[in-house]
C-alpha cells in the first residue's frame, strides 16, 4: 500500500520526523525515501527545489499528490487512511479540538528553539548582544514551560490520555531539544513524556541513527533553557 509513496527527508529534522512517525502509526511501512544532508546543503539541491521551491524538507508524495508541509502531510495520512493503523485524530469533537490546537501550535516550540540556535551559531561572539541573547533564551524557556504546563493539565500525552496527531507533531521538536541539552531537571513532565514516547514503536523505528552516538556538541546549545 505504501509502494506509491515517496519521502524526501533529512535525519534529525523535526518536520521530517513528524511525517515518519505518522507513516509508522498508520502502518505504512515500505515507502520509498531518500535522505539528504543539511550540513552539505543538499536540501537546496535541484532535486529538492524541483519539488519544493522553498528548498525545505520533508517533501512527501503519494501517487500524484505532493505535500511539502509536515503537519499537512500528517493530517493527510490520517484522513486518507482513517481506518488503518492507530487513530491519530479522535472522534469526540472536544478532544479533536485540543488535538488540532496542539498540532497547530507545536511549530512555535520548534521556532523558539531555532531562534536560540541561530543566535548562538550565526552571530559571531564579538557581535552578540547580551540583552538580545537573554531575551531570546527567555522566550525559549517560556515556550517549553508552557508545554510543561500542558502535560500537567492533560498528561500523559500532550493532548490527553491517548497518543494523537499532536504527539506526532510535537514530540520530534522535544526529542531534538533534549538531544541539544534542554535541562531535564527543569521540565520533569516533559522529561517523563519524552521517556514514555521514546519507547513507542513508531518513535523507536524512526529515531535518528546519528543520535545513538555521543553528541557532537562540547557545550550543549540549549543547556541554559
Amino acid at each position: 500500500m505504501a509502494n506509491d509513496m515517496f519521502l524526501l527527508w533529512g535525519s534529525g529534522s523535526p518536520p521530517c520526523w513528524r511525517v515518519m512517525i505518522a507513516l509508522e502509526e498508520k502502518d505504512l511501512q515500505g515507502y520509498g525515501h531518500k535522505v539528504f544532508s543539511f550540513e552539505k546543503g543538499e536540501h537546496k539541491s535541484k532535486e529538492v527545489l524541483d519539488i519544493n521551491p522553498r528548498g525545505q524538507l520533508p517533501s512527501f508524495r503519494h501517487g500524484t499528490t505532493v505535500i511539502n508541509e509536515s503537519v499537512a502531510a500528517c493530517i493527510y495520512l490520517e484522513n486518507h487512511f482513517k481506518s488503518q493503523g492507530n487513530q491519530l485524530i479522535p472522534s469526540d469533537q472536544s478532544e479533536q479540538a485540543l488535538v488540532f490546537q496542539r498540532s497547530i501550535e507545536a511549530p512555535n516550540a520548534q521556532q523558539k528553539m531555532i531562534d536560540v540556535l541561530t543566535y548562538r551559531f550565526r552571530v559571531p561572539e564579538e557581535e552578540r548582544h547580551e540583552t538580545a541573547l537573554k531575551r531570546t533564551k527567555d522566550a525559549g524557556t517560556a515556550e517549553f514551560q508552557l508545554w510543561e504546563s500542558y502535560l500537567q493539565k492533560t498528561g500523559p500525552y500532550i493532548a490527553g490520555k491517548t497518543f494523537s496527531m499532536a504527539d506526532a507533531v510535537f514530540f520530534p521538536t522535544l526529542g531534538l531539544a533534549f538531544q541539544l541539552g534542554l535541562r531535564r531537571e527543569a521540565y520533569p513532565n516533559l522529561a517523563a513524556y519524552h521517556d514514555l514516547l521514546r519507547e513507542r514503536p513508531s518513535v523507536k523505528a524512526t529515531w535518528a541513527q546519528h543520535w545513538l552516538t555521543s553528541s557532537p556538541f562540547k557545550e550543549p546549545p540549549l543547556r541554559d533553557l
